[in-house]
């Protein structure tokens, strides 16, 4: 059985000496400073060195003291910063000292205020036999940890992560129309349901105070019109046959508006749900959606800006004034003259003279798949084909985070920052109020009204303060993945091309096939494809 070691004082010959019993099995040797301190404490006088050699070979030495008491067997009591554990350390009395009793101890410990969770057939079987374990720990009380609950979360009954990319035919043609984009929904369909937070139970420490579980996250659906709530408001369906999407955690349903041009026809349109158009988009007008737009047609030098994705069958000429801008991604045969940002992927077969941007990447694939002259922007990678001209066609491709993307997480760190410093400010007079309050004092109905201003100020800048860390969390993930930007070329580069990623840059002076262009160690290197 493994024991610690540990020591005794003996009188021998009118004089004291210090004991080291070794340990077994195993068992951890004296402490040396648990020794010393056992000494000092009792006014004996030592060489520190020659403790030390007796400690690590075991065996006695003589100690000198004003006199030579017989030591009582004593004890300590410690317990845990959480107030969940309380020990007890004993140590041996001087051969033929006096044992402590289990009466003692256990008046002791409420002493200590220890009145949970004691362990009392524990302390019974020390005292039973009156063999101790000495310089060894043991367990004499346990609380009860609080059993933690769990947040609240929403399940979203439909696929909410539509970014489906087109395919590649085997004719080297990309189909633009099996996208699966466009989630449809019927009536009466189940779109999202509450899954209530637990709540957790409270536990007790040693002292018997409650220990309550951290406080859960609790959350609502958030929806538009079309949308049933229902009684006990942890479920929404769908009132009418249409298309269902997720947009900033607001769930919308709404009917398909289809229209065969967009000219001066119909004006600009501005609709709350997704928008077809089964021929072409005039320049100069505008279409608006909520949701997708899908043009089977043209776009000419118009302006289409979608809270979800934009799909054009035939392509955009954008007569330089032309405007694509989503919060999804945007697929379209080409783009020509064109300014278009996308929160997602940009697809399409070729590129012209065009300012392009993309959340995640830019592909450029099919017969053609080049880009020619304007700027393109992505923050994980562009994969293209031809990229620049013969005619050494002036064109920036960059790859990484963009700057407006470093500028927003600073002006997040800071927010964070100021609020965590207002909370601090607040704390500590809520916390003053509800010990006041527990305590039965009478409390005017001024200082109450400010106690519960105070309490709202607390919930609004802790759900602004959440709500700015995680969208912290996801700018934190665009700048980290700027390391693993890439340009994939899988034919010709030609002069006139300059390439950048994370502000940094290289010009491509002479004509190069097959190369993808990453960041190392600082500079743009070009590597095989």
């Amino acid at each position: 059985m493994t024991k610690n070691g540990y020591f005794q004082l003996a009188a021998v010959n009118d004089k004291t000496e210090i004991r080291i019993i070794p340990p077994a099995d195993g068992g951890e040797r004296v402490n040396i400073n648990e020794l010393s301190e056992y000494l000092n404490k009792r006014g004996y006088v030592y060489d520190l060195a020659s403790l030390n050699s007796v400690v690590e070979a075991g065996g006695k030495m003589p100690l000198v003291s004003a006199s030579m008491p017989i030591e009582r067997e004593t004890y300590k009591i410690t317990v845990s910063d959480d107030g969940m554990l309380a020990k007890v350390r004993y140590y041996a009395p001087s051969v033929g000292g006096e044992l402590t009793t289990h009466e003692e101890f256990l008046k002791d410990l409420q002493m200590h205020n220890i009145t949970y969770g004691i362990k009392v057939d524990v302390i019974m079987a020390l005292y039973k036999n009156n063999e101790r374990a000495y310089c060894t720990d043991i367990v004499v009380a346990e609380g009860k940890a609080p059993r933690h609950g769990e947040d609240a979360r929403i399940e979203y009954c439909f696929n909410t992560d539509l970014s489906a990319k087109p395919t590649l035919n085997e004719d080297g043609s990309v189909d633009f129309f099996h996208l699966n984009t466009v989630c449809p929904c019927s009536k009466g369909q189940l779109l999202a349901k509450v899954i209530p937070a637990d709540e957790g139970e409270s536990g007790r420490n040693v002292y018997d105070t409650v220990v309550r579980p951290r406080i859960v996250k609790h959350v609502f659906l958030k929806f538009g019109k079309n949308i049933e709530l229902s009684e006990d408001k942890l479920s929404i369906t769908s009132l009418v046959d249409g298309h269902v999407t997720l947009v900033d955690d607001k769930v919308f349903v709404s009917d398909v508006l289809e229209v065969e041009n967009v000219d001066s026809s119909t004006g600009n349109i501005n609709y709350e749900g997704s928008v077809e158009v089964k021929g072409n988009v005039r320049a100069n007008f505008e279409v608006r959606a909520r949701g997708n737009i899908v043009v089977r047609g043209i776009v000419e030098g118009a302006r289409l800006i979608a809270g979800g994705d934009i799909i054009i069958q035939r392509g955009v000429n954008g007569m330089s004034r032309g405007v694509l801008a989503s919060k999804g991604n945007i697929v379209s045969k080409f783009l020509e003259n064109v300014t278009a940002s996308a929160s997602g992927y940009v697809s399409a077969e070729s590129v012209l003279h065009s300012v392009v941007y993309a959340g995640t990447e830019v592909n450029i694939a099919g017969k053609r798949g080049f880009i020619t002259g304007g700027h393109i922007c992505a923050t994980n990678s562009v994969s293209v084909k031809m990229l620049g001209s013969v005619m050494g066609t002036a064109t920036v491709v960059e790859v990484g985070a963009r700057p407006d993307v470093k500028t927003r997480y600073a002006e997040l760190q800071k927010l964070v920052a100021d609020i965590q410093k207002e909370l601090r400010s607040i704390d500590p007079v809520l916390d003053a109020y509800e010990q006041k309050k527990n305590s039965g004092a009478i409390i005017d109905k001024e200082k109450i009204k400010h106690i519960l201003n105070l309490r709202q100020t607390k919930n609004q800048k802790t759900l602004i303060m959440e709500k700015s860390i995680e969208e912290m969390q996801g700018l934190q993930e665009l700048i980290e993945n700027k390391n693993n930007a890439q340009i994939l070329v899988s034919g010709t580069v030609f002069p006139g091309v300059r390439v950048m990623i994370s502000e940094v840059s290289m010009a491509i002076q002479s004509e190069v096939k097959y190369c993808r262009f990453v960041k190392r160690g600082g500079d743009v290197k070009m590597e095989p494809y």
